[in-house]
């Protein structure tokens, strides 16, 4: 029997039904799931996502072995979606562009998995992440902002968070500018390019 693969899905777009990134993000899905056997774990941030407060920072701050009850319960939330990127071969993202950066609940979630010691760990030289051997499909969509611009603070932030935890194989596929130009070519374009990706399950 072939080995399953563990997909973890996070969607963050505010207009599921109409979101032009968790439709990229279901090509991507179908593309990953007529390659083998996937089993998909979703967190549609939309939905909900816990906040990092002043509890939450005073519970990571303190030794595991030190922790109070309260505190370890402050942090379950946040280990059980570490837990969820931890677990999965793959990750897959969606996010819209809001006001040139990523939404807030999907800021609100790399707060949660960005956890010293745990995700990643400080060195002599600097900060080193922790999660290696996975890979990372990103499905962006922007109304004005352009990818990868002065103005882009979604994109090259997702890049460098991906990259801060030791994803570093990574692809993105974007629908952009879709209200400063016509959105039917540039969204069929984003979904010709997944069409002709060559998806892998495989590390």
């Amino acid at each position: 029997m072939s080995e399953t693969t563990k997909i973890l899905r996070v969607d963050s777009s505010l207009n599921p039904g109409s979101s032009a990134s968790r439709n990229l993000a279901d090509r991507i899905q179908a593309k990953l799931e007529a390659l083998g056997p996937t089993e998909f774990v979703y967190r549609d941030l939309a939905e909900g996502i816990e906040r990092i407060d002043q509890a939450w920072v005073d519970a990571t701050t303190t030794l595991v072995e030190e922790r109070t009850e309260a505190q370890h319960q402050r942090l379950s939330y946040s280990d059980k979606i570490v837990a969820e990127l931890m677990d999965a071969d793959i990750l897959l993202l969606s996010t819209p562009i809001y006001n040139f950066n990523v939404t807030a609940d999907m800021k609100a979630w790399i707060d949660n998995i960005c956890r010293a010691g745990v995700t990643f760990k400080y060195t002599e030289h600097g900060p080193r992440g922790l999660i290696e051997g996975k890979k990372a499909y990103v499905a962006l969509a922007s109304g004005g902002t352009l990818v990868d611009s002065d103005i882009d603070f979604c994109g090259r932030y997702l890049k460098h968070i991906l990259n801060f935890l030791k994803i570093s194989d990574h692809h993105f596929f974007m629908a952009q500018q879709l209200r400063k130009f016509d959105p039917v070519p540039r969204i069929a374009a984003a979904e010709k390019e997944i069409e002709e990706y060559e998806f892998s399950l495989g590390a």
